[in-house]
């Protein structure tokens, strides 16, 4: 039964090496050390061979076997164990309850200073010792009819008691670890520290019922025979921190080998695995009854002849496993292999056994773990793209790994033709190449991952494929393009041409879509994302070619070529406004719109394209009104267009439109607003009171044309408009209402003093009562303000010479036999400067040096003026 191939037993010692022709020859122990094997027999010799490994012709291994001695001890008992004592070249032997020392070479006895080691049933050697001295061998031994263990070092020339350890019941069988030793009594298992004589517990066993095993596995860890065939592990504490083995129970021996338990029942070998404690492999093995490991080496006797239990190389198994798809089995054998493989050719196999993982669960749609498989592994990515026909670029240098990391020969071979697979596939790779592409496992070969991500984008129509074109990427044009034009993305394929630098190929693909020529309908607007391109497009000669197309299509938009774009005078190396007004005259509607967003928009301060503008607007009004079939509506939209550009330009030529316009009885309005522009206010008044009879036009028509000058330019419009009102020699005479309601809404603006010498005398004062109110309240507040303003210039006149009289100070003196604190002559005038401190000094003094008086000389004065 096999589920892995973890050892092969190989033949060492065969039975007529052993026996002879003696047929009652029995094996009874056996110890290796290095090549050497030693066997001890039932008629009290001890047998000693050379192995030599070699390799067949079928690449197995085997041995060549050579006996160099063997030795009667003449106790005519059985020899019942070995050990070896490599570092003193000596073999203890137990053999009649009694220890003895002989040499590994000559098998002869040696001298052990006196001490006999009698009644022995058990002893074990301490493959971790505590003593520190490397010429000397520290063992435990059971005596009989004896509740303890002894402690002795076994040297050269001697065997030395050191300490005897007492149990709680009769040993039947040991293993020593550093200062712990493990124990199976009659009727359980525990742990005792001979140090500090702590003991622990483990569990119950009974001895009588069948052979017990303590085996030493490792570091302060054993492994025992447990009730119910379960081999159980336990360290010094006591612990077990690994679960536990399903055996037979029937067992008669047991080792490890790592990481696999290996044990021996009365017909078979079974191999555990310590990682899931499954059994791996079972060998038919009769008669058999030794089992133990040597530094790694599994030996396994009958009572007839030797065998080694030789373990297949890790790599070995773990392909074996992989190739039986057995992943996960595959992957723990590989992190326990970690332990017994150097660091760098671990990380090798590792990263290979991860990706052959990985490439087992690609086949078998587990995508999610594959994908994990892959990143760990550090995949190429290419290995999983050329799986996939036709996806690498042609000029890609890539080959396959060899020995191959899978079985598959392409995507064909994978699915046999089941689309729906296909497909699964095809996703799975979508996904995971954009993960890569997204991280640095795509440096150095990301032509090859771009070109596959954009075939399969464009092959499954996948919505990934305009942002892959849109954002930075490698994809390999002379690849791409057949594919994009194969699947009929012709969108796309313009966006990849512009990306590599051909905007004018772009742009004729991308006209030939929406001309019709060809069917692609990835954008329904894509008549305005060309507009948009173009206006944004660097290549002059290319916006110039595609204009006209585009303003043939549609004025409304393909306008917006020019209109989205930077004006020369914004950035260098644009397009001129003039130049495209000139381009734009055979396209009204176009023209109308560009010169609308070059003097609305962008508030272009130029009279020609102010007065264009207005030109236009006017002659639009004017044809509107000329039009019969013209809605009241639309001439209504046009005169408001032209009636905001009169009043909010000053560029354009107001004689110019002033004669456009002074035909028609019908742009009244338009013609004041011209008027009021070149200050002819009494025309534009006119206009509006007599011929519009507009009062409110004509008020509004104040507040506007006064908007950008001082108060006193308003209040002699206003003026100017009630003159008008007040004028008996027009036709229709006073317009007493205006007039009024002009006054009493605008109190604030008017001069009430003039106002009132002007307006007739047989008005009654309470038709003007809110403007007198209200020009009293102005009066009123404005004396007010005069005055308070007049009282804080008096109050600060005031401060002021209070402080010219501060800073004047006392009167200086000067005599004849006063010096100056310059040069220190005297004064022979009384004229002189006066020094910070109020010291007098000649003025000729005081320009010729400068001044630093000392410190202390200031302070002493400090009563003083500080100014001259």
């Amino acid at each position: 039964i096999m589920s892995v191939k973890a050892f092969e037993l190989v033949p060492a010692v065969e039975r007529e090496q052993v026996m002879g022709e003696k047929v009652r020859i029995n094996i009874e122990c056996i110890e290796c050390c290095g090549k050497h094997l030693y066997l001890g027999t039932n008629d009290c010799f001890i047998h000693h061979f050379l192995l030599e490994e070699h390799t067949t012709a079928k690449g197995k291994l085997a041995y060549n076997v050579q006996k160099l001695l063997h030795k009667y001890l003449g106790l005519k008992k059985p020899v019942a164990e070995l050990k070896a004592a490599s570092a003193l070249e000596r073999l203890i032997v137990l053999c009649d309850s009694n220890i003895t020392v002989v040499d590994m070479v000559t098998l002869e006895p040696v001298p052990t200073g006196g001490t006999k080691l009698k009644g022995v049933t058990a002893f074990c050697i301490n493959e971790n010792p505590v003593t520190g001295d490397a010429f000397c061998v520290e063992m435990a031994v059971v005596l009989a009819r004896r509740r303890a263990v002894q402690i002795c070092t076994v040297h050269e020339d001697r065997v030395q008691m050191l300490k005897e350890v007492t149990t709680p019941e009769q040993p039947c069988a040991l293993s020593l670890d550093g200062y712990n030793i493990c124990l199976a009594l009659s009727t359980q298992y525990m742990i005792l520290n001979y140090s500090t004589g702590a003991s622990q517990d483990l569990f119950p066993y009974d001895c009588e019922e069948r052979k017990p095993i303590v085996k030493r596995i490792g570091r302060e860890e054993f492994l025992l025979a447990g009730p119910g065939g379960l081999g159980m592990f336990a360290n010094a504490e006591g612990i077990s921190q690994r679960a536990p083995v399903s055996w037979s129970e029937s067992v008669i021996a047991a080792t490890v080998c790592f990481p696999y338990v290996v044990a021996l029942d009365e017909g078979f070998v079974t191999v555990h695995s310590m990682l899931d404690q499954q059994l791996k492999q079972t060998l038919s093995f009769r008669d058999g009854h030794l089992l133990q490991d040597f530094e790694g080496k599994v030996v396994l006797a009958s009572s007839k002849a030797v065998y080694i239990l030789v373990p297949l190389p890790l790599e070995r198994q773990i392909q074996d496993l992989l190739e039986g798809h057995r992943v996960e089995e595959a992957l723990t054998l590989t992190e326990a292999a970690q332990r017994n493989i150097p660091k760098e050719k671990y990380q090798i196999l590792h990263k290979r056994i991860l990706q052959q993982a990985g490439f087992i669960q690609f086949g078998q749609l587990q995508f999610l773990e594959a994908k994990e498989h892959f990143r760990k592994g550090q995949l190429d990515v290419r290995e999983l793209i050329s799986l996939y026909p036709l996806l690498l670029p042609a000029s890609s240098s890539f080959t396959r790994c060899h020995p191959p990391l899978h079985e598959f020969a392409d995507l064909n071979h994978l699915t046999q033709g089941d689309q729906e697979k296909v497909q699964r596939f095809k996703h799975f790779l979508i996904s995971y190449l954009h993960e890569v592409r997204s991280s640095d496992s795509a440096n150095g070969f990301r032509e090859d991952v771009d070109t596959a991500l954009l075939k399969l984008y464009a092959e499954t129509g996948h919505e990934s494929l305009l942002d892959l074109l849109a954002s930075d990427n490698a994809c390999v044009l002379a690849d791409s393009a057949p594919w994009l034009e194969k699947h009929h993305k012709y969108f796309a394929l313009g966006l990849l041409y512009h990306y590599n630098g051909q905007d004018s190929a772009a742009l004729q693909m991308w006209v030939k879509i929406v001309n019709g020529d060809l069917q692609d309908s990835t954008r329904p607007d894509l008549f305005e994302y060309v507009v948009d391109f173009l206006s944004f497009c660097s290549n002059l000669d290319l916006v110039w070619r595609h204009a006209d197309w585009a303003l043939q299509k549609d004025q409304k938009v393909g306008v917006q070529i020019f209109t989205k774009r930077f004006t020369s005078e914004e950035k260098t190396g644009q397009l001129n406004p003039d130049d495209v007004i000139t381009y734009l005259q055979k396209h009204s509607q176009a023209l109308l719109l560009y010169l609308e967003h070059l003097v609305l928009e962008k508030r272009l301060q130029k009279e020609k394209c102010h007065t264009h503008l207005a030109v236009l607007y006017a002659d639009r009004v004017l044809g509107l009104i000329s039009r019969p079939s013209a809605t009241d509506d639309q001439l209504s939209a046009a005169r408001q267009k032209l009636q905001q550009l009169l009043k909010e330009s000053n560029l354009y030529r107001c004689h110019l439109l002033v004669g456009k316009v002074q035909d028609s009885e019908l742009l009244l309005l338009e013609r004041a607003t011209l008027h009021g522009k070149l200050e002819e206010h009494d025309k534009a008044l006119h206009i509006l009171v007599h011929q519009l009879k507009d009062s409110a036009a004509a008020e509004e028509y104040c507040s506007w044309a006064s908007a950008s000058h001082d108060q006193f330019y308003r209040q002699n419009l206003f003026h100017q408009l009630l003159s008008v009102y007040l004028d008996p020699d027009v036709p229709g005479g006073v317009q007493t209402v205006a007039a009024v309601d002009l006054l009493n809404r605008n109190a604030d603006v008017f001069d009430a003093v003039h106002v009132l010498k002007i307006l007739p005398e047989e008005w009654s004062l309470p038709l003007l009562r809110p403007f007198l109110c209200g020009a009293l309240r102005a009066s009123v507040h404005a004396r007010c303000t005069s005055q308070v303003a007049v009282g804080l210039a008096r109050a600060q006149n005031l401060q002021l010479q209070h402080d010219r009289l501060k800073y004047r100070g006392g009167p200086i003196l000067v005599s004849e036999k006063k010096g100056c604190q310059l040069c220190h002559n005297t004064f022979s005038e009384p004229d002189c400067a006066c020094l910070p401190g109020g010291t007098p000094v000649h003025i000729h003094c005081v320009a010729k040096k400068t001044l630093n008086l000392p410190v202390e000389r200031q302070q002493e004065n400090t009563h003083h003026s500080n100014h001259t």
